[in-house]
């Protein structure tokens, strides 16, 4: 099956396009919805194994680790073996180790599964990145990338929802093994239906090389993109951790009715995510004149969330916290993604999304502590801490893609003028 040209065949490169969205969007659904799971059963394991919320949070935070250690040589195999075979290793993995979690027996073992079930979803985000890379054009790509990534916010909203009243009628063991059982099918459509990437989009693999990597780990901008979404993962997973717990054991909110209560926030989260894709577009990155303003709302309101007195004022000052967080997602990316050579996307994606891992490997055992030696009031306030960081990143990073290819060096790739003008030619 030959490639589409984007020029010689706009309605194949159109059902490429939505093919892969919509395929892309169903791969990241699941993924975090199977991550999402471990949050609603921490009560059930507490109560089970006699855990801390300390260890709570280092279960939590196992995942994590193995998620952030596997992302840059996740974007080394993308780069090296191809995005479609890399998603359907992790895939398959995953869902593997995903189901292996629904057969712990103690503390140890959750730590080990969580461990191995972070390293195989760890390779996947370069990789669905990579994909998407190659399939879309430069002015298609931000907008695809938010509609893909407000799947996240979508499995927040269904999770609890479908998850909880599973829990509550068959056990925690339960849930994990229908989501691994939801990526076996995910996998089989990835598979059979993924579309071939657009003409000339498939790059060469000198990103995978050594020098490569290390060529792509010097460049410092890199970096501090990757501490900006450090920040944006403090705020996201430390919320998404804890609340359940909170609202059952602070707020006697039983379990079921606690997730209709999450689906508030996430519905929240799920429009931004696509209106901040949309506003990347517009804006052609600048992702200062949203992620400073909104950040700035964002601490605000986990302030008031934190302390606030009633259950009603928790759950709307924290819709609001995650509604403005959630609108950074893609402006975070806008610029990297604009400016980075398609040979340095899976690796130079990585190390961003890195550091947003390292936000979820650290806030959740922070909180944990946090909730324990002092109260769930301290433990919420310190989120706040995560908008303070990525405010400050948004003020040190290239506002747009050629600033960016000015800094980045021999990561930047090509002007999207003269991309235009060579699709076109």
């Amino acid at each position: 099956m030959s490639a589409p040209s984007p020029a010689a065949a706009p309605d194949a490169a159109a059902r490429t396009v939505r093919t892969t969205v919509v395929l892309l969007f169903a791969a990241w659904l699941v993924d975090y919805a199977d991550r999402l799971v471990i949050n609603l059963v921490l009560p059930s394991l507490g109560a089970e194994f006699d855990l801390s919320r300390g260890q709570q949070g280092l279960i939590v935070s196992a995942f994590f680790l193995a998620y952030a250690l596997c992302q840059i040589p996740g974007g080394l195999l993308a780069d090296r073996f191809g995005a479609r075979r890399v998603m359907g290793w992790a895939l398959l993995a995953w869902s593997l180790f995903t189901a292996l979690t629904g057969f712990a027996w103690s503390f140890a073992a959750l730590l080990v599964m969580r461990f191995a079930f972070g390293a195989a979803e760890g390779v996947f985000p370069p990789a669905a990145m990579k994909a998407l890379v190659e399939r879309t054009t430069p002015a298609q790509r931000m907008g695809a990338n938010g509609l893909i990534m407000s799947s996240n916010a979508i499995a927040a909203i269904v999770t609890p929802l479908a998850v909880a009243p599973l829990i509550a009628v068959f056990g925690w063991r339960s849930a994990f093994f229908s989501t691994a059982a939801l990526g076996v099918l995910v996998y089989a459509a990835v598979r059979l239906r993924l579309p071939q990437p657009l003409a000339g989009a498939v790059a060469d693999d000198s990103a995978s090389s050594p020098r490569g990597l290390g060529r792509t780990l010097r460049v410092g901008v890199l970096w501090r993109f990757a501490l900006m979404m450090f920040g944006y993962s403090v705020i996201l997973w430390g919320l998404t951790t804890w609340i359940p717990s909170y609202l059952s054991e602070e707020r006697g909110v039983p379990l079921a009715s606690a997730g209709a209560l999450l689906a508030v926030p996430a519905l929240g989260a799920a429009t931004a995510t696509v209106l901040g894709g949309r506003l990347s577009d517009r804006l052609g990155g600048h992702h200062r004149k949203v992620i400073l303003p909104s950040m700035a709302v964002a601490a605000v309101f986990l302030m008031l969330m934190a302390f606030s007195g009633s259950l009603t004022g928790f759950v709307a000052f924290g819709t609001i916290a995650v509604f403005a967080a959630s609108l950074c997602y893609m402006p975070l990316f806008a610029v990297p993604l604009r400016g980075l050579a398609p040979a340095y996307v899976g690796v130079g994606s990585a190390v961003i999304v890195f550091g947003g891992q390292v936000g979820g490997m650290v806030a959740p055992p922070v909180m944990g502590v946090l909730a324990d030696a002092i109260s769930f009031e301290a433990a919420f306030a310190f989120l706040a801490l995560g908008a303070v960081v990525a405010a400050l990143m948004a003020l040190l990073t290239p506002q747009d893609a050629d600033a960016f290819r000015a800094v980045a060096g021999p990561l930047g790739g090509p002007s999207e003028l003269s991309s235009s003008v060579k699709e076109s030619s």
